[in-house]
Formats: C-alpha cells, sequence, structure tokens
C-alpha cells in the first residue's frame, strides 16, 4: 500500500499548498487539508511498524509518538507567539483526553471487532499507569491547587513542577529503555519472529522525518482553518483547543496506532496513545512553559478545574482498563462515550479562561 500512500501524500500536499496560497474558501481548504492527512497518516504508520520490528515496539512507538509530538510543540509556540495561552493550555488538556479516551478507545474498539481478546505488557501497562498518575498531579493538579490559595505561587510553582516532569519523564525513559528493559518484552505471538518489515530501517527513519514535515505544515493549515470555520459556527476557543485542535493536530498519530490495534500489534498501539500522552503531560507542557518565558508570553501551568476533572477522569478510566493487560471491544466503547460526554461538556461550556 505504500506505492500509494507516497504519491497520493506528495499530491495532496501541493493542493494544500497551493490552496493556502490562492486563498480557498476555508470550509473548502478545511475538508482539503484534512483530506491530505489521510495518506500521511498511513505512510507514517508504515515507518512506525517498521521501526517497531526492527527495535520494538517500546523504541517504536516512542518515535513515533515523539514525530507526532513535535508537530504539536511547533504549533503551541507559534501560538503562545501569538498570544493564545488559553488555546496551548485547551490543546494540551484536548491531546491528554483525546490520546487517552478517544484513540485509545477507537483501537480498542477497532482491534477487538477483529480480534475478541487482545494482549500486551501488563508489566508496561502497570508502570505507565503510574507514570500517568503522577503526570497528571505533578505537572497539573499541584500548581492549581496551591495556586487557588495564593495566586503569587502560580509562576514559581509552574516552574517547579516543569522541570521536575522533564526530569521524571527522562529518568523513565532510562527505566524502561535500559535499567529494566526486561520488564517491558513484548508479548510475542509465535509467528511473530517470522514478520518482515514493510520498509528497510534507514527508509522507515526518513520517511518519519518526511511525513512530521508535511503533518507539521499541513497541521497548521487546518488549524489555521478551524479557527475561521470555529468562528463562523459559533465554538469557543477551549472547545477547539480541546476537541477540534487535538484531533486534527495529531490525526497521522491516531491513525498509526488504530491500524496497529487493527493488526493487533496491541503494544505498539498502546505505546504510541499513552506515550504520547506521557510526553504531553511530562515533556511538551513544560517545555511549552520554558519557552513561554523565553518570548515573553509566560504561560502558567493552571488549568481550569473543568480540564483538571477531564483529565483525571481519562486517566482513571484509562488505568482501570489497562491494569489486566488485555483489551477487547466493549473497553473501548466506554472510552468513547466517556469522551463524548466530555467533548458535549466542553462543547456547551462557554467563556472558561
Amino acid at each position: 500500500m505504500l506505492k500509494w500512500f507516497i504519491p497520493l501524500s506528495v499530491v495532496l500536499f501541493i493542493v494544500s499548498f497551493v490552496g493556502e496560497a490562492i486563498h480557498l474558501p476555508p470550509v473548502v481548504f478545511f475538508f482539503l487539508t484534512g483530506a491530505a492527512i489521510i495518506p500521511v497518516a498511513g505512510w507514517m504508520g508504515q515507518a512506525t511498524e517498521s521501526l517497531a520490528i526492527y527495535a520494538g515496539p517500546r523504541i517504536g512507538g516512542l518515535l513515533s509518538a515523539t514525530f507526532g509530538n513535535a508537530v504539536e510543540l511547533i504549533i503551541g509556540i507559534i501560538a503562545l507567539r501569538e498570544g493564545l495561552q488559553t488555546l496551548v493550555k485547551a490543546s494540551i488538556t484536548g491531546s491528554i483526553i483525546g490520546n487517552l479516551l478517544f484513540v485509545l478507545g477507537i483501537s480498542f474498539l477497532i482491534g477487538g471487532i477483529r480480534h475478541p481478546i487482545q494482549h500486551f505488557n501488563v508489566k508496561a501497562a502497570r508502570s505507565q499507569s503510574a507514570m500517568l498518575w503522577l503526570s497528571i498531579g505533578i505537572t497539573f493538579i499541584l500548581p492549581a491547587a496551591f495556586s487557588a490559595t495564593d495566586a503569587a505561587v502560580a509562576g514559581v510553582l509552574s516552574t517547579v513542577a516543569a522541570v521536575v516532569a522533564l526530569v521524571l519523564y527522562l529518568l523513565g525513559l532510562f527505566f524502561s529503555l535500559y535499567t529494566h528493559r526486561y520488564l517491558f518484552e513484548s508479548v510475542h505471538d509465535p509467528k511473530d519472529g517470522d514478520e518482515t518489515a514493510p520498509l528497510q530501517l534507514w527508509v522507515a527513519i526518513v520517511s518519519l522525518v518526511i511525513t512530521t514535515v508535511f503533518v507539521a505544515l499541513e497541521s497548521e493549515w487546518l488549524v489555521g482553518a478551524v479557527k475561521v470555520v470555529g468562528a463562523r459556527l459559533g465554538w469557543s476557543e477551549v472547545f477547539m483547543g480541546v476537541i477540534v485542535v487535538a484531533i486534527v493536530g495529531n490525526a497521522a498519530e491516531h491513525a498509526s496506532a488504530v491500524w496497529m490495534a487493527w493488526k493487533n500489534k496491541m503494544e505498539l498501539s498502546t505505546e504510541i496513545a499513552v506515550g504520547s500522552t506521557l510526553q504531553v503531560a511530562m515533556f511538551v507542557a513544560p517545555v511549552l512553559l520554558l519557552v513561554s518565558y523565553a518570548i515573553g508570553q509566560p504561560m502558567f501551568l493552571v488549568f481550569s478545574w473543568t480540564e483538571l476533572v477531564s483529565m483525571g477522569a481519562a486517566v482513571l478510566l484509562v488505568v482501570v482498563l489497562m491494569l489486566d493487560g488485555e483489551s477487547n471491544w466493549l473497553e473501548g466503547a466506554l472510552a468513547l462515550g466517556a469522551y463524548l460526554v466530555m467533548a458535549v461538556g466542553f462543547f456547551m461550556l462557554k467563556g472558561l479562561s
């Protein structure tokens, strides 16, 4: 299928570039750029699958999440330069609940329809669950709790929380990739050892770099179109950040996770979804805070209680679903149902800052 993904990606990218240059109507341009991300997602999925075969699902998923979140980091910095701190924090919230409930939910659902019970490393799932709780607690809940009693501590505590989260994230990578790597070994199917990678290693790496550039540009155009379309439809800035921007900005990465679940590679699928969540909470958000100071647009890690409750509920549900190391379509439906309720709630909520 790669022979179709690459030419379609290039052609639709060129068409999107021309559409941006000639200023197509926002609604038309929105659907055009959205369609352009689809073949790029397939291309990125093939590259991710190949890397996972060469280096294992842990590293493959980490690389996929890193390249995907690089796009979000770039978009966040651009938004910060324009003084859109509310939108940036909303997109962080959206990435977390979107990855955990929307992406993992669809992955469990689609994978479960084809494979009644899917398995993944339960020890890895427990380690990820602990990191999820820690990431939400340290990075987001503590700054909000202390700032509620004394607003003057918001900046200092946000900075301390960001630095601590960054250090713990790096320690977590060192733990899972080096000192305790044996705990994260894959749950193999006997026939998996003979699997051939769709792409050579160097081709997979180059493909990830190219698709990241494509997705970065397409996402920036798409988000720009979303703002105009959202304004015309009366969508709030927070709803666009939490739901719309978070979905379209990570579309390619989301598609990769679902595709891996369909192929019964749940360890890679969960690594993309959960690993991306951890990276957003413990790396992207802290880096954005530090960058906001550097460019003179300070953004404290103080989120609204609505956002905090939504993130906490998403983490709680996913932790419960993952602890047994198994998934099925009903668990996917549960996660998607929770996401739908949150999406409607953010749509109805106006004036959140």
